[in-house]
């Protein structure tokens, strides 16, 4: 299975390619800032995501900041008008909430 995403001590980092330099590029998601890196292999790009972290960790300590970005829990969903309205129609027809819909995709498209 291939993914663009590789995971380093609790951490993912959407991961692309880079054709005009022949590297790959990580940027690493969830954090209180931004972090990146680059390889040429797996094992080099897993070798500087481990440095990049560390980094952004030290760094965030050092000024007593969070690592991590707290996501609130809310966010809006633009939709073309008919499919908000056949969401809008499927939650009714399970006898839950257009939120609750939206949840159950949005699981479901992360695997929790």
């Amino acid at each position: 299975m291939i993914e663009n995403t590789m995971n380093v001590d609790g951490f993912t980092a959407v991961i692309r390619y880079n054709p005009e330099t022949d590297q790959f590029r990580g940027e690493i998601q969830g954090l209180n800032g931004s972090a990146d890196f680059y390889g040429s292999t797996p094992a080099e790009l897993r070798r500087e995501f481990r440095a990049s972290l560390r980094y952004f960790v030290e760094t965030a300590e050092k000024h007593d900041l969070p690592v991590r970005k707290v996501a609130s829990g809310k966010f809006n969903v633009r939709l073309p008008s008919e499919l908000h309205a056949r969401a809008a129609a499927a939650a009714a027809a399970d006898g839950i909430s257009l939120n609750a819909l939206v949840e159950r995709a949005v699981r479901h498209e992360v695997a929790m």
